[in-house]
């Protein structure tokens, strides 16, 4: 064949390739969406996952009961209408008639299986406490209780769906759009065990499902055609690259190789905001970024070793000098604008100048033993990115100025989690954003019955009395009173370092439509489409 035939041919057979039939006969290009989620998976397996970066990929795989709308405010998902009991204690859910992306239907049992799965102490999920509002949930996960039969969950048709709960929980919808809710295909895992989340193998009921996982390297979803509403879905693919280099990641972005970036690094905003400003989003988001300190490991058992350590970091120099993007000093647990709760909880001793502070903290270390001739020593982890670095280097010079000596130690983020999870830390990076609007999401990270997700062991039991309490009642006022009894016990013991209260920062690039900036940060491809 000649050339001008083999360019002609070639034109052609691309034509054919790029282009699909839709509604009435309009020809389409294949829509690709490309993010960066600044993290490789530690599974695509909704019920063994816990981080923003893997929320990404299975939320866009897997459809809950409800679900994030664009804006991320919780609508139907699965459960096309629901009702509830007078007594708030009961939840029946109508199922909408949709299917998996193999065709199988999804039925209420599904539902039972999954709900289950993730509670059954053998599966081992560490977000399985989020799910505790469930009745006798706590219970089985801990092992207190035998037989799952127990969870206050049933199928009482195809189609129907019972919840029980232990107590009132005004926030237990917005809690179901959460990925540690979400359906997983029973038919397939019983096939396929933990190869089921495979490419291949891999079964979902939400708008994508997983054709590709190459580690470090890239995911890719396809737009699942038995998806109950995939006529309105418009991207065809997307690929999530897990890189955590904020730097390279802007250097695609710029380069038009990515569409959206979960991240930048701080220290770029002046170069962004001149050069990209209408790309560079910042919002406020409902996320604490903190230290734990593994309160059950020598020295750092002793409050007054926790308190020294905390009075010494600066956080106002943090957020106006080290990022400059809009985040708030932090003192306590819970950020502004979550729920009803009210402002933030600081100590008294947070509005002292910082020289009063570095000598209250070295009084302390004196006390517990330390000084110039018998220096604290410790390890500071964080996990891969430019900016956790940067506080880190902040924090260890701050902390020189009271005679510690902190050795930074950097890890990539799967191995750094994992690490905290077995509390196998000094002190580390470690941040929360709001699964669902409400503080018990950031309080019950304290816990004791947390278990892996506590990561620095802090376990008080009036803290845990009180956290036990504001979840059996409905009245809002009393449950946010209780709350902050609750955090004043656990800032006051010093069981965090809270470093400041989050904006979310994204490059998002003008060809992504749909887009909504919102506290949650969440951002589901459902929405969204390409132009241009």
């Amino acid at each position: 064949m000649s050339s001008g035939k083999l360019r002609a041919a070639a034109a052609t057979a691309i034509a054919f390739a790029a282009l699909s039939l839709a509604g009435h006969g309009v020809a389409r290009a294949e829509m690709v969406y490309r993010m960066a989620t600044m993290g490789e998976p530690k599974s695509l397996d909704p019920h063994m996952v816990s981080g923003t970066w893997e929320n990404y990929i299975v939320g866009d795989a897997f459809l809950g009961l409800m679900t994030d709308a664009a804006d991320a405010k919780p609508i139907p998902g699965a459960a096309e209408s629901w009702t509830i009991s007078d007594d708030g204690l009961t939840y029946t859910f109508k199922l909408r008639d949709h299917k998996w992306s193999d065709g199988r239907p999804v039925t209420a049992e599904d539902f039972v299986y999954s709900f289950r799965r993730i509670i059954d102490p053998a599966t081992a999920a560490e977000y399985a406490y989020i799910l505790n509002p469930i009745k006798n949930a706590a219970k089985l996960n801990s092992g207190e209780m035998k037989g799952m039969e127990n969870l206050g969950v049933r199928a009482i048709d195809d189609r129907t769906l019972e919840i029980t709960l232990e107590g009132p929980t005004g926030y237990f919808l917005e809690l179901l759009t959460h990925y540690t809710a979400f359906p997983v295909p029973r038919h397939v895992i019983e096939a396929k065990g933990q190869d089921w989340v495979k490419p291949g193998n891999f079964v979902s009921n939400g708008a994508f499902y997983v054709t590709e996982w190459t580690p470090h390297a890239r995911v890719v979803s396809a737009r699942n055609p038995n998806f109950y509403d995939a006529a309105n879905v418009k991207i065809d693919k997307v690929i999530y690259y897990p890189d955590e280099d904020r730097n390279a990641v802007t250097k695609r972005f710029r380069a038009g190789e990515i569409d959206y970036a979960d991240d930048f690094a701080s220290e770029q905003i002046d170069f962004l905001k001149r050069e990209l400003p209408k790309e560079t989003r910042i919002h406020p988001y409902l996320g604490t970024y903190y230290y734990p300190i593994n309160v059950k490991k020598p020295p750092f058992d002793n409050p007054d070793v926790r308190r020294a350590l905390s009075l010494a970091v600066d956080r106002e120099a943090i957020t106006d000098k080290v990022l400059k993007t809009g985040e708030l000093p932090a003192y306590g647990v819970v950020p502004p604008g979550t729920g009803e709760y009210g402002q933030p909880y600081a100590p008294d001793w947070s509005k002292l100048p910082l020289k009063e502070r570095q000598a209250k903290a070295k009084e302390l270390l004196k006390q517990a033993g330390f000084g110039p001739d018998k220096p604290l020593k410790l390890e500071l982890a964080y996990n891969t990115s430019e900016n956790h670095k940067r506080i880190a280097v902040a924090v260890q010079a701050m902390w020189k100025q009271i005679g510690v000596q902190a050795e930074l130690v950097n890890r990539e983020a799967k191995v750094h989690y994992d690490m905290l999870k077995q509390h196998q830390l000094d002190v580390a990076r470690a941040a929360w954003v709001a699964d669902y609007n409400d503080p018990q999401n950031f309080l019950s990270l304290l816990e004791t019955r947390t278990g892996p997700m506590n990561y620095g062991q802090f376990s008080d039991p009036e803290f845990d009395r009180l956290m036990l309490e504001q979840g059996r009642i409905r009245d809002q006022g009393k449950r946010m009173e209780l709350m902050h009894q609750a955090e004043k016990i656990a800032i006051d013991a010093d069981a965090w370092i809270p470093i400041y209260y989050y904006v979310s920062k994204a490059l998002v690039s003008q060809r992504l439509k749909g887009y909504v900036d919102n506290t949650k940060h969440i951002h589901r491809s459902r929405w969204m489409w390409l132009e241009g």
